[in-house]
C-alpha cells in the first residue's frame, strides 16, 4: 500500500498539472502581504467551489477505494510532491525502513494512529505499511492536517479520516471511524495527545483491554496515561515517547526553537526586536522558544512552577515572574506548560491592546478561550488562524490558531525532527508488538537507552559526523560496553 509502490496512484503529466491549476479560482492567488501561513497552501485552495460538508461527500480514489473521509481527493498530486520533499529530509526513518522492511516486523499489527497528518507523518505511515502493519488514521488536532497529504494517502489506499478545520464533532467522528473498519479489530494505538486512547477506553472497552500496547508522544497524552494507571484502568503496556531523549531533546526543543518564530512571523508579520514576551513554562519546548526569541532581541520573561526549571531559566538569563506581574506590559504571551487555564480571562482583561496570545503545547485549553465567548467581546477574523477580540473600550487582543497548538496550525514541524521522533515511535511499536508475553506489564515505560542511541546514529550520516570509538582499555576504565549504551538511564543530557 506504500505510496511509491502503486504505479497508478500519482502518475501525472505536466499537462494534467496545468489543467488542475487552470481550474483554480482567482481567490487562490494572494498577494504576498496577505498571511502565507500553512493554511494558505494548496491544501486550502479548493479546486472548485464546494460547500458540501466533508462528511456528506461520496468519495473514492482512482482505484475505487472509498474507506476514507478527506477534504478533496483531487489534491493528491500536490500531496505526493509534499511527501517526496519530506522523504529527502528524513534519513533515519528511510534508513530504518530499508533495514527491516524485508522482515515485516509489524505483520499482524493493526494500528490506529491519531497524530498530525502532514507530509512527514505520511512518510511514517508509508514506513509502517512497508513493515507489515495495517493502519487507520485520524488527526490529533482540528487544524493540523495538510489536505493535500491526506488526499495522497487516500489515493494510495490508506483509510484516512481528517481534514483541516474540522469541528469538534468532526474530530471525534473521525477518531470513531478509525475503530469502525470492516473486519477490523485494532491491537495497537499510536497517539499524540491521548484522544484515541481515552476514546477507546471509554467507548470500546473490549478493544481497549485487548490492546497489545500504546505508544504516546506528547506531554498531555503521557499525563492522561498516568491518570489511567493511577486509577488502575491502564490494562496494557504503554511507551512514553515524549520523555525519550530523542523526542524531548530534539522535537520538543530544536523544532520549537524554529517553528515558534515561523508561526508568529507568518501570522503577524511581526518585528521581534525589543518586543516583551512572557513564556509560560520552561520545559524543553519553553527552552527552545526562549532561545530563539532572545536571539532576535526580545525581552523574555518566564513563568514556572518548578524551582529547578526556574533556576535554569535564571541561569540562562531570563527573569522568572508571575504572569500577573508582567501581563499589563508584554507584547506577546506564549504558553508551553501542558496544563489547563494557564491564561485566564482575568489575565486577558489586563493585557494591553495589541497583545498577541498563542499556545505552543499539545494542551488545547491552556488559554481559556471559552471565557472570551461573551456578548460584550467582539470577534473578528482578520487572517487565516488570526482573530482580533475587541473589548468594549476598544482594546484588541490577537489570538492565534484559536488557542490551539500554533506551530502545527500556522507553521509546520520540520521533517528532520519528525524523522527522529518517527523512528523512535516505530521502534517502540516493534518492541511492544514483538516482546515475549510477560516482558511488559500494565505500566508506562521508556525505551532502553540503546534504542535512543540507535535512533541518533541513524541521523548522523546526514552531517557526515564520525563517532570516536572507545578502546578496550577506555571501555574497561569507564565500565561501559564498547558499543554502548554510553550513559545510564538517569543521565539528563
Amino acid at each position: 500500500m506504500s505510496i511509491n509502490s502503486k504505479e497508478t496512484s500519482f502518475t501525472s503529466s505536466d499537462a494534467s498539472n496545468e489543467k488542475i491549476t487552470a481550474k483554480m479560482p482567482y481567490k487562490s492567488y494572494r498577494p504576498r502581504s496577505v498571511s502565507t501561513c500553512s493554511t494558505d497552501s494548496c491544501s486550502s485552495a479548493s479546486l472548485s467551489e464546494d460547500d458540501t460538508p466533508v462528511r456528506s461527500k461520496k468519495q473514492q480514489n482512482s482505484s475505487g477505494f472509498s474507506d476514507f473521509c478527506i477534504k478533496d481527493i483531487r489534491l493528491k498530486d500536490f500531496g505526493k510532491r509534499e511527501i517526496e520533499f519530506a522523504e529527502q529530509e528524513m534519513p533515519g526513518l528511510m534508513s530504518l525502513r530499508k533495514q527491516v522492511m524485508e522482515d515485516k516486523p509489524l505483520r499482524g499489527a493493526k494500528i490506529i494512529g491519531c497524530t498530525p497528518i502532514t507530509a512527514p507523518t505520511a512518510v511514517l505511515i508509508e514506513t509502517l505499511d512497508s513493515l507489515g502493519a495495517e493502519l487507520r488514521w485520524s488527526a490529533c488536532n482540528i487544524y493540523s492536517t495538510q489536505n493535500e497529504v491526506a488526499a495522497a494517502l487516500a489515493e494510495a489506499g490508506f483509510p484516512i479520516f481528517a481534514w483541516r478545520g474540522e469541528s469538534v464533532d468532526d474530530f471525534w467522528w473521525c477518531i470513531e471511524k478509525c475503530f469502525e473498519g470492516k473486519n477490523w479489530k485494532p491491537n495497537m494505538i499510536l497517539d499524540d495527545g491521548g484522544d484515541a486512547t481515552n476514546f477507546c477506553q471509554a467507548k470500546y472497552p473490549s478493544i481497549f483491554k485487548n490492546l497489545i500496547g500504546i505508544v504516546e508522544e506528547s506531554t498531555t497524552g503521557i499525563h492522561r496515561l498516568y491518570k489511567l494507571l493511577k486509577a488502575e484502568k491502564l490494562l496494557m503496556p504503554a511507551i512514553n515517547i515524549n520523555n525519550c531523549v530523542t523526542k524531548t531533546k530534539f522535537d520538543n526543543r530544536y523544532s520549537c526553537r524554529e517553528s515558534v518564530i515561523v508561526s508568529l512571523k507568518k501570522c503577524t508579520d511581526l518585528m521581534f526586536g525589543a518586543k516583551q514576551i512572557v513564556l509560560c513554562g520552561y520545559g524543553e519546548v519553553g527552552k527552545g522558544c526562549c532561545q530563539s526569541l532572545k536571539g532576535l532581541g526580545c525581552i523574555v520573561y518566564v513563568t514556572e512552577i518548578d524551582p529547578i526549571c526556574a533556576l535554569q531559566a535564571c541561569m540562562d538569563g531570563f527573569k522568572v515572574v508571575k504572569l500577573n506581574e508582567v501581563i499589563r506590559q508584554v507584547d506577546i504571551v506564549i504558553t508551553a506548560t501542558g496544563n489547563k487555564n494557564v491564561v485566564i480571562r482575568e489575565h486577558m482583561d489586563k493585557m494591553k491592546s495589541g497583545c498577541i496570545v498563542c499556545c505552543m503545547s499539545y494542551c488545547h485549553n491552556e488559554i481559556d478561550v471559552a471565557a472570551l465567548r461573551t456578548p460584550e467581546l467582539k470577534w473578528e477574523k482578520v487572517r487565516s488562524q488570526v482573530d482580533h477580540i475587541r473589548w468594549p473600550d476598544g482594546k484588541t487582543m490577537i489570538l492565534l490558531a484559536g488557542g490551539h497548538h500554533v506551530n502545527y496550525t500556522c507553521s509546520s514541524i520540520p521533517s528532520f525532527v519528525t524523522s527522529i521522533t518517527g523512528t523512535t515511535q516505530i521502534l517502540a511499536l516493534m518492541e511492544l508488538f514483538n516482546a515475549p508475553i510477560g516482558r511488559y506489564k500494565s505500566d508506562v515505560y521508556l525505551l532502553p537507552k540503546k534504542m535512543d542511541e540507535y535512533v541518533a546514529s541513524l541521523h548522523l550520516t546526514t552531517f557526515d559526523a564520525h563517532l570516536t570509538e572507545l578502546t578496550e582499555e577506555q571501555a574497561k576504565y569507564m565500565g561501559l560496553p564498547k558499543n554502548g549504551p554510553f550513559k545510564p538511564n538517569h543521565y539528563r543530557y
